[in-house]
């Protein structure tokens, strides 16, 4: 792809770093703000710069937030005593669009994946250990896309759970073998929340 603006061609290089995005869509997207008046692209630009320096990870689940604590652990009408497990931050997000589940959240930041280099220390599982053993949880739902990693990482997880008194369970398998989580629609993945089955089931199969 020949440029007549090395700004340009820079800006679509930067572009097509972003994930989803070829060549030929980062430069539509930059063609596209430079159609927009300054202020707007400014506005733009100051939005993205502003979101990465001013986001925070809450310190009780890891998801995003704005604060220290997030809106999810912050809300009072939520069951602190039910954690969903989850792989990312895209997967909290699929799952509260449900509109079907009223507890808290636990993101990893990942799945066991040792061919990636990815091993227990290098996720948000100490974390979750110390939240069962100091807040009272009851039960722990494990929605973690239905994989041979996800797999791998539920059993590591209930090895480090086992001596507390909570009740461990698994979304249910209208989440077909190999799908990722986030790609689910919202009715079947509020399914496989609600008919969730204990995890000693779930491994036997």
């Amino acid at each position: 792809m020949i440029f007549s603006s090395a700004l340009i061609e820079n800006a679509v290089n930067e572009f097509a770093r972003l994930p989803g995005i070829g060549k030929k869509t980062a430069l539509r997207l930059v063609l596209h703000l430079l159609k927009q008046e300054p202020a707007q692209v400014k506005l733009f630009g100051d939005v993205v710069t502003r979101m990465r320096e001013q986001i925070k990870f809450c310190k009780i689940c890891h998801n995003v937030s704005d604060q220290d604590i997030c809106s999810i652990c912050g809300n009072p009408s939520r069951n602190n005593a039910l954690v969903c497990v989850v792989e990312s931050i895209r997967d909290v997000m699929a799952i509260e669009n449900t509109q079907q589940f009223n507890g808290t959240y636990h993101v990893l930041g990942g799945i066991i994946s040792p061919i990636d280099g990815i091993g227990p220390d290098q996720l948000n599982i100490y974390s979750l250990v110390e939240r069962t053993q100091q807040q009272g949880i009851e039960e722990i739902i494990m929605a973690l896309s239905p994989t041979i990693e996800g797999d791998t990482t539920i059993y590591y997880l209930s090895k480090k759970l086992k001596e507390f008194p909570v009740k461990i369970t698994t979304i249910a398998r209208g989440i077909a073998f190999g799908g990722e989580l986030e790609y689910a629609d919202e009715m079947t993945l509020a399914r496989s929340i609600s008919n969730r089955l204990p995890l000693e089931n779930y491994v036997q199969k």
